[in-house]
C-alpha cells in the first residue's frame, strides 16, 4: 500500500515519545524491545523467567539449556499499528539446538517492515517507492554451569534501513550496529509442598549492550536500547495435568536520562548535542544515577509487569497479564490474554492487547500469531 512518508514516519518515531517534555528515553532501532512471539506478548510482555520456548533467544537465551526437546523452530507474525496502516508489520524466526543435555545454541531473526512509502518532489510526480526497513540477526550458546543454573552470551547485528532516497535517486545508506547480551537462568528441581508441588524459576538478561547507531550524514549517533531484564517465577503444579505458572518481572534501560545542561528550562539542540556525544558504554554506567529528579525518577524509568499461565496436560495454555510503566516515561500501561494450542509436535499461540493508558499503544486492538515446532528427542531436566 502506498502512503505518504511524512505520516508512516512521524507514527513510527513517535511510537514510545509520549509525553516528551518529561524526559522519556528514547533509542534507536526500538523494534528490538517490542514483543515478538505470541506467547510473551499473552502475559503482558515477559519472558525473563518464564519456561524455555522456541522464542527464548529474545527475552533469556540461558533458558535453552533446560529445554526439554533436541530442537524447536519458532515463527511469528505481529501486525503494527493495525488500525490505521495494514503493511507495517514485524516477523521473527528463531530456532534452538541442544548440542547435549548442558548445552545448546540457538539464532534467530527479526525484521520490522514498514511497507512501502511513496516519494514525490510535486504533484505530478510519478514518484518513488520505498521500503524502509529494520532487521536484527542474533546468535546466542548456553551453558549449564549446575544442575538448576544456566547462562548464556550472545551476539546480534542490527541493520536499520530508514534513510529515504533524496531527489529522486535510490541512492540511501542503512545504518548498522553490533550488539551483545548476557544472559542466566535459575530453575530449581521440584518440590514436594503439603497439596502441591512447585519449582522455582529466576533470570537476568543484560541485552543489547553494544555501540552507537548513527542514522544520518551528519555524524549524530543514537543510542541502542540496550537493557536490564530482572525475572522470577514460580510454577504451581497441582498435578501431572494441571500447572499454574505465576511471573513478575522488572526492566529498565540503560540509556541516560535526556536533561537541561545548560539549565534555561527547556531541553533543546544545544543540550541534544552534549547528550548525543556521550558514549553507549558510558551511558549505560551513567543510566544507573543520571536521572534529574533523583533516586525516585531511577524508579519511573524501570518498568514492571505480572504475567500467568495454566497449562492443561500440555495441550491447552490460558494466559494474562499486566504492564506498567511510568506516567512520566511513557505510559505504556495495558492488559493481555493469550491463549495456546499443542497437539503431538506443532503449537499455536495467540495473543491480544488491551491498553489502559491515556497514550493509545500501536499494538492495542491487535492480534498476534506464533507457530511452534519442538522436534528431536526429550530431555529431562530435573
Amino acid at each position: 500500500m502506498k502512503k505518504f512518508c511524512l505520516i508512516t514516519l512521524l507514527l513510527y518515531i513517535a511510537v514510545g515519545r509520549a509525553q516528551e517534555d518529561q524526559r522519556v528515553i528514547t533509542t534507536a532501532v526500538p523494534f528490538l524491545t517490542i514483543a515478538a512471539d505470541a506467547r510473551s506478548a499473552g502475559m503482558g510482555d515477559i519472558g525473563v523467567a518464564t519456561s524455555t520456548d522456541a522464542f527464548s533467544q529474545q527475552w533469556n537465551p540461558a533458558k535453552f539449556a533446560f529445554a526439554d526437546r533436541k530442537m524447536g523452530i519458532g515463527l511469528s507474525y505481529t501486525p503494527y499499528l493495525e488500525s490505521i496502516i495494514t503493511d507495517i508489520s514485524l516477523l521473527n524466526a528463531s530456532f534452538y539446538s541442544k548440542i547435549d543435555d548442558q548445552s545448546a545454541f540457538a539464532v534467530g531473526l527479526r525484521y520490522f517492515t514498514l511497507g512501502e512509502i511513496e516519494l514525490r518532489q510535486f504533484a505530478n510526480d510519478p514518484g518513488t517507492v520505498a521500503k524502509p526497513n529494520e532487521l536484527a540477526l542474533d546468535g546466542s550458546y548456553s551453558l549449564k554451569l549446575s544442575p538448576n543454573f544456566s547462562m548464556a552470551v550472545g551476539g546480534r547485528f542490527i541493520r536499520s534501513n530508514l534513510r529515504l532516497p533524496q531527489n529522486g535517486t535510490e541512492d540511501s545508506q542503512a545504518a548498522s550496529s553490533f550488539a551483545v547480551d548476557v544472559a542466566g537462568y535459575y530453575r530449581s528441581p521440584e518440590i514436594a509442598y503439603s497439596s502441591f508441588s512447585g519449582r522455582w524459576r529466576g533470570g537476568f538478561n543484560v541485552s543489547n549492550v553494544g555501540g552507537k547507531i548513527a542514522y544520518d550524514e551528519g555524524g549524530q549517533e543514537n543510542f541502542l536500547p540496550t537493557n536490564l531484564g530482572l525475572g522470577v517465577g514460580f510454577d504451581f503444579i497441582l498435578d501431572q495435568d494441571n500447572v499454574i505458572g505465576l511471573t513478575t518481572e522488572f526492566n529498565k534501560l540503560l540509556v541516560p536520562t535526556p536533561q537541561d545542561f545548560n539549565g534555561d528550562g527547556v531541553i533543546d539542540a544545544a543540550d541534544n548535542e552534549i547528550y548525543q556525544n556521550e558514549s553507549g558504554f558510558s551511558g549505560i554506567l551513567s543510566s544507573f544515577g543520571d536521572a534529574p529528579g533523583g533516586f525516585g525518577e531511577e524508579l519511573e524509568e524501570m518498568t514492571w509487569a505480572l504475567g500467568a499461565e495454566y497449562i492443561y496436560r500440555d495441550s491447552f495454555m490460558v494466559r494474562t497479564g499486566y504492564f506498567n510503566e511510568s506516567e512520566n516515561k511513557g505510559s505504556r500501561k495495558f492488559f493481555t490474554l493469550g491463549a495456546g494450542f499443542k497437539f503431538k509436535a506443532t503449537q499455536i499461540d495467540l495473543s491480544y492487547l488491551f491498553s489502559t493508558s491515556q497514550v493509545r499503544n500501536p499494538l492495542e486492538n491487535t492480534l498476534r500469531f506464533a507457530l511452534t515446532f519442538n522436534l528431536g528427542e526429550e530431555f529431562f531436566n530435573d
